[in-house]
């Protein structure tokens, strides 16, 4: 799909990954549409880029709707929106709360799988463009954690799970239309999400990871994703993005 003039949807624009996408794209001529509960921050990066924001909550479905009925059709859809939900299934106070896990379920896959549902219903009639006759394209947001998740990441390492899962049951089912759907799996990446780590526990982190021994940075991040954008002959695929870092129990 080429980016030049394709309106790209980004949930979690406002900050992280969402707002290094939207810079990159808008760099390569896209046009920028963010969706975020936080309308200020979403405004900041809307106003870097020359794009639109729009507050939405994601999980929503009259929340989204009205959304789109803003943003127009897109070609290009970036779920970035997400939260981290840590917590142990049997802590010291007891079994985890079921609001705690179900909310990290909602925000994290039923958020993802919102978006998906409601763009592609507009995007399957938009008309087709290039050699390959694409109406579209998804990139959804994943995480190691779906294959090696921690101690304390159970509704976390669920929730990214489910997006590896759909990832190609999806494309297979909106390959008729023209519209690919792909996912990114970080690691830890440097955004202000965890920008309250200790110095200490950061240093142990980045030396776990075999190549580079660093966080990913969110502009590895979108410049992955522009590829997945571009790249027509990748469809139903997850990419880590870890520098090769397996996860232990702890």
């Amino acid at each position: 799909m080429q980016i030049k003039n394709s309106v790209a949807i980004i949930t979690g624009g406002g900050s992280g990954l969402g707002a290094a996408t939207a810079a990159l794209l808008a760099a390569q001529g896209a046009k920028i549409v963010l969706l975020d509960r936080n309308l200020a921050a979403a405004e900041t990066v809307a106003k870097a880029t020359g794009g639109m924001a729009i507050e939405c909550d994601v999980t929503s479905e009259a929340s989204v709707k009205a959304a789109l009925a803003k943003a127009g059709t897109p070609r290009i859809v970036m779920n970035c929106a997400g939260i981290l939900g840590a917590g142990r299934i049997l802590g010291k106070e007891g079994p985890m709360v079921l609001d705690f896990f179900e909310a990290t379920i909602r925000v994290n896959l039923i958020g993802t799988f919102n978006l998906m549902r409601l763009t592609t219903a507009a995007m399957s009639t938009q008309a087709e463009v290039g050699e390959a006759k694409e109406r579209g394209v998804i990139i959804n947001t994943a995480s190691i954690a779906a294959y090696e998740g921690q101690i304390g990441q159970a509704a976390y390492a669920a929730s990214k799970g489910g997006v590896v899962s759909l990832t190609l049951p999806a494309a297979r089912e909106f390959a008729r239309f023209g519209i690919r759907v792909n996912a990114i799996a970080p690691g830890p990446v440097d955004t202000p999400m965890v920008a309250g780590m200790p110095a200490e526990i950061r240093a142990s982190l980045e030396a776990s990871i075999p190549f580079p021994s660093r966080l990913v940075r969110p502009e590895e991040f979108a410049a992955l994703a522009a590829h997945l954008i571009e790249n027509v002959a990748i469809n139903g695929e997850v990419v880590r993005l870890d520098g090769a870092l397996r996860m232990g129990p702890k």
